[in-house]
């Protein structure tokens, strides 16, 4: 029996490894703007903030006038070349599925856009083993902001104490603690077992299939 009637993930090093796309992307964006390139651990760090915040952080310019410059820049080349430098871990689609199967429900809460999401599952899956996406275009307010998370749990019919967020970050932490939702920490993002401890969680494991056997 399920302890919980919703599962609901984050994307990004929660589901599958986009790194290599996101550095891709980033890359191509500060040469395009003529910054320069850090090394691909501080751009592999900023997963999970928001595209502005990140380049922010990378150019070291607070509120940089061309952030949302950069940001258009990079959604372009993405649509160019993420999905293809995306790979779902190799136990994410029997995991989601099992559980649709057990009769829980399965979303996604993301920063990352609800149409690209869905053009990996379709390119790279082959399969939509979830009941709803909400991604970066379905909110005002990205994460830690609970509004995604709170959308979701509408959307599938949930209450707050029936649902269980899972995700790779200190950030997608914050949005479960936000959202009055419990939390799971993978560690198979940048934030450490240690930095998950600050925040109200249920379990941090080293992959989905450890929190879902420990939880």
């Amino acid at each position: 029996m399920n302890r919980y009637k919703a599962y609901i993930f984050d994307f990004d090093l929660t589901l599958a490894d986009s790194s290599e796309g996101i550095l891709i992307c980033f890359k191509h964006v500060l040469k395009e703007f003529g910054y320069r390139i850090p090394d691909d651990m501080t751009i592999y760090n900023t997963i999970g903030m928001t595209l502005v915040d990140a380049f922010d952080l990378l150019t070291g310019i607070p509120c940089n006038p061309e952030r949302e410059d950069m940001r258009k820049a990079y959604v372009k080349k993405a649509d160019e070349v993420m999905v293809s430098h995306t790979y779902f871990y190799g136990d994410t689609i029997s995991i989601m599925q099992s559980l649709r199967d057990s009769g829980a429900k399965v979303g996604i809460v993301s920063t990352k856009f609800r149409y690209r999401i869905e053009q990996t599952f379709e390119a790279q899956a082959h399969t939509h083993p979830y009941d709803a996406i909400v991604g970066g275009e379905d909110v005002s307010a990205a994460k830690p902001d609970p509004q995604g998370l709170r959308l979701m749990l509408e959307r599938l019919g949930i209450s707050e104490s029936d649902a269980l967020y899972i995700g790779d970050s200190y950030i997608d932490a914050g949005t479960a603690q936000n959202a009055c939702v419990d939390f799971a920490g993978v560690l198979t993002g940048p934030t450490t077992r240690s930095e998950f401890n600050v925040y109200p969680n249920i379990y941090i494991g080293e992959s989905l299939r450890d929190i879902l056997s420990n939880i």
